[in-house]
């Protein structure tokens, strides 16, 4: 029992230093903070199909994740939408997901729009919802009774092509690529979403077997010095194409890419990474960095799951890597929560996500993180979540302005016909109160709510003063639970449109509660 006792005062001294050192972590005003959320496989979300639980314990087991995700300091989504070629939303000409009913085609009951209900309850907690589509897997195995008969693979066989066990769009298709385009289009002009978010799948990972496409080569490929670059041209194309259909539609929804973590090593390419392990450009024709040079993408998320100095892949050259590549578009680092258990090189160390989340911080050119996944996250895998919502995502945060979309603020709530900021008191608590912003020129999306103390300078930079971030313009009220009796505040609002973009403050509010 002695020895138990020691080495729990040992564990909570740790712990205690632990968190002290984290707690003096910068924490920016503006970060990307971001988590997948897989439904493929039912690897996050929904936990079981509509079908084995009803559609309104669905609805609850999503709004728990979120909550869990708010608490931690979440600020944006990647929720997996069509992980094959089928829809966990109504308003698509693909088939529901066997994921969300457990069958393909077969509606959730009682119904409900999966992405619909996800995009209001991820918005009432501040956070932006980026879509994640898989653009050509088509199928997760070949088992002949979980694809419907209705299924695309059946109604255009000759748009698919088999490998490793599982189906994919022929990405040299001139129709293929419409195709895509007009499924996703149809999601941006329907659903009030933040972003268009592709992950590392376009070509499948390379396997034994050669890709069946040669045929597809010979009619289409004549430009092209070899069928690499033709393949390479094709997601080109998808890209391009759907970049200028997102921005040209609504200016304001993101397209972001998250490519695997190696472009190309140094030895293939000068312009490459100090790296050795697999190359995106060469194993799945994926040229991330054209796309950003290009401006095609607003961000580039790559998936740097390796551990520092892990000689085929090391995280902080990786890291450097992406960064002096960015071409002025942001780049989110994703990272890989679900190896923080695994014994393996770099991993058997319990401080590696922290340690990687302090050296992304240090540049200025890195403006966030996003996790994989979910669930990991919320089970806090070597206390990875407890590190982010008690250090590094201690306060809350806006996310990144991205000037090339828009770049001009929304009025500012001082300037509207004389209104003043109210405060009023009910059960010992102080309620701020103001009245929306007048929407001439950027619309109102939101407001951000500060609180300084007495003595303090206004500084909107500093996220520790942030009571409330609102994607809601109607949000004119809010109860201060936090203000002590006896204490002087001073209370500042600002107003957001919906790319983020911040209003001046109103004028400053000084109130004593009594």
């Amino acid at each position: 029992m002695a020895k138990n006792s020691i080495l729990l005062s040992l564990l909570l001294i740790f712990t205690t230093v632990l968190h002290a050192q984290e707690r003096n972590t910068i924490n920016p005003k503006r970060e990307f903070r971001g988590v997948w959320i897989a439904t493929v496989e039912n690897i996050d979300w929904p936990s079981r199909p509509v079908g084995r639980v009803n559609s309104d314990e669905q609805k609850q087991e999503f709004i728990q994740i979120l909550d869990e995700h708010q608490r931690t300091g979440i600020n944006a989504v990647m929720l997996q939408v069509r992980p094959s070629t089928d829809a966990f939303y109504a308003k698509s000409s693909e088939l529901w997901s066997r994921f969300l009913t457990g069958k393909q085609g077969l509606a959730p009951d009682p119904f409900y729009d999966p992405l619909e209900f996800a995009i209001e309850e991820a918005h009432k907690r501040g956070m932006e919802l980026h879509a994640w589509f898989n653009p050509y897997r088509a199928s997760n195995n070949l088992i002949d009774s979980l694809i419907s008969q209705d299924h695309i693979t059946r109604t255009r066989p000759e748009w698919f092509f088999t490998y490793g066990g599982k189906q994919y769009f022929n990405p040299g298709l001139p129709e293929v690529r419409e195709y895509i385009t007009g499924v996703i289009m149809g999601v941006v002009r329907n659903y009030d979403i933040d972003g268009v978010h592709f992950d590392d799948y376009f070509y499948p990972y390379p396997g034994k077997e050669s890709l069946p496409d040669s045929i597809t080569y010979a009619k289409y490929g004549s430009a092209f010095d070899s069928i690499d670059d033709w393949r390479r041209n094709n997601v080109d194309v998808l890209i391009q194409t759907l970049s200028d259909s997102i921005h040209a539609e609504k200016r304001y929804v993101k397209f972001g890419i998250s490519p695997f973590g190696i472009w190309r090593n140094k030895v293939q390419d000068p312009a490459g990474s100090e790296s050795n392990g697999l190359s995106g450009y060469s194993a799945l024709y994926a040229d991330a960095r054209k796309w950003v040079q290009e401006g095609w993408i607003d961000y580039v998320n790559p998936q740097v799951y390796f551990p520092f100095n892990y000689k085929p892949a090391p995280y902080e050259k990786l890291v450097d890597w992406w960064s002096a590549n960015a071409f002025g578009r942001h780049v989110y680092v994703g990272q890989g929560v679900y190896r923080a258990m695994e014994d393996r090189e770099g991993w058997r160390e319990r401080q590696q996500l922290p340690n990687q989340m302090r050296y992304l911080r240090e540049n200025p050119k890195v403006q966030g993180s996003v996790f994989f996944s979910s669930k990991s996250l919320t089970n806090n895998l070597a206390g990875f979540r407890d590190s982010l919502q008690h250090a590094f995502y201690r306060y809350p945060t806006l996310q990144p302005q991205m000037r090339w979309l828009d770049n001009v603020p929304p009025t500012s709530p001082v300037a509207l016909r004389k209104q003043k900021i109210l405060l009023f008191f009910k059960s010992r608590k102080a309620k701020i109160q103001w009245e929306n912003a007048e929407e001439e020129g950027e619309l109102v999306y939101g407001y951000v709510l500060y609180r300084f103390d007495e003595n303090d300078r206004i500084d909107l930079e500093n996220p520790e003063k942030i009571l409330k971030i609102s994607f809601d313009n109607t949000f004119t009220s809010y109860h201060d639970e936090r203000a002590a009796k006896g204490k002087s505040y001073q209370y500042v609002v600002t107003a957001i449109d919906r790319m983020k973009n911040e209003s001046a403050p109103s004028k400053v509010l000084r109130v004593r509660v009594r």
